[in-house]
């Protein structure tokens, strides 16, 4: 990014500011760091508010339909309260935690197609007017990508991720959305399940971790959701065989759906009706002994970011983020 002159309100000869974020991805609950360059206009100006919003693009259903738009996430002031000179340049660091529940963005560097940025916001004189808007990425923590592994090394394939606008009744959500990554079974349950849909809600103390999948409806009956619900430490990431406690997890998923019937449905809010509450079973992690397979398996062996790279075009992704950036200055 380069410096962009602060027009609108504060008006023409005003300062300009450029956004720099340090280092590589960051995962949900950890520090971006990074500096706000600002460079004085014509005449000084008494820098009131420097604030950085995080952003993202989301879906929303509807009645009629679907729609995307863009919700800030998060807010953060860092700095203010300075006369900036003409002319001067100054640099303002900061250092903030992301939410627990930001999306992931990459899986082992291939991106996900998921939209974040980081929104620069400087008061000048009572007037606002944006800044910077630059891209966020976000790796996941180690539980997500252990979680992540076992569904790869098991015959399970990325299929799409995206943001979906809405609360997941029964959970501890704290953001106004929640990301879906959608997979493909395993070949050993494709004749059950058409699709398995995954939601990581991260907090301080571990995830929680909520399966949705669709059952294959038979000639004479139609297809059915069901949905269950896990909840694992972080400290689980180093100790778990993940292959057996995921694999775990989805025989259960199935078995919760033949065990309730139509009953096993989990409503998700979208803020257009009642919120239904599901019947998904809660269980937890647990240490046990076995071999643990830590969160450094190579990209081909996992299978999943292959799914990535052959799911979607990169080119593809990188307008997607450009149209939404662009979109979002005008």
């Amino acid at each position: 990014m380069v410096f962009k002159r602060l027009l609108g309100a504060i008006g023409v000869g005003g300062p300009s500011v450029d956004t720099v974020l340090d280092g590589a991805a960051v995962p949900p609950g950890g520090v971006l760091s990074g500096r706000v360059r600002l460079r004085g206009g014509s005449a000084a100006a008494e820098v009131e508010h420097i604030g950085l919003d995080l952003v993202a693009r989301v879906e929303a259903e509807h009645e009629d339909g679907e729609s995307e738009g863009t919700v800030v996430f998060e807010r953060f002031t860092v700095g203010g309260g300075f006369l900036l000179g003409p002319e001067e340049e100054r640099e303002v660091p900061f250092s903030v935690a992301l939410p627990w529940e930001t999306p992931v963005t990459e899986l082992y560097g291939q991106p996900l197609g998921i939209v974040l940025g980081v929104r620069t916001e400087i008061a000048v004189a009572g007037a606002r007017d944006k800044g910077d808007l630059d891209p966020l990425t976000v790796r996941p923590l180690p539980v997500q990508e252990a979680v992540l592994e076992a569904l790869g090394q098991l015959g399970s394939g990325f299929r799409s991720a995206d943001l979906e606008y809405g609360r997941i009744g029964g959970t501890g959500q704290q953001l106004p959305f929640y990301q879906e990554i959608e997979l493909t079974p395993a070949p050993r349950y494709a004749h059950a399940v058409g699709e398995i849909e995954l939601t990581f809600l991260a907090s301080p103390a571990g995830l929680e971790i909520v399966l949705e999948a669709d059952k294959r409806g038979g000639p004479f009956s139609s297809g059915h959701d069901a949905v269950t619900r896990f909840t694992v430490r972080h400290e689980d990431a180093h100790v778990l065989d993940w292959n057996s406690e995921v694999d775990g997890w989805i025989r259960q998923l199935i078995a919760h759906r033949e065990a309730y019937g139509t009953h096993a449905a989990y409503g998700h809010d979208h803020g257009h009706g009642a919120e239904h509450h599901g019947h998904g079973a809660d269980h937890h992690g647990h240490h046990r002994s076995g071999p643990g397979l830590g969160t450094a398996v190579a990209a081909g062996a996992a299978g999943l970011a292959v799914g990535v790279v052959g799911g979607m075009v990169a080119a593809e992704v990188v307008d997607e983020i450009g149209d939404f950036f662009e979109g979002d200055e005008e």
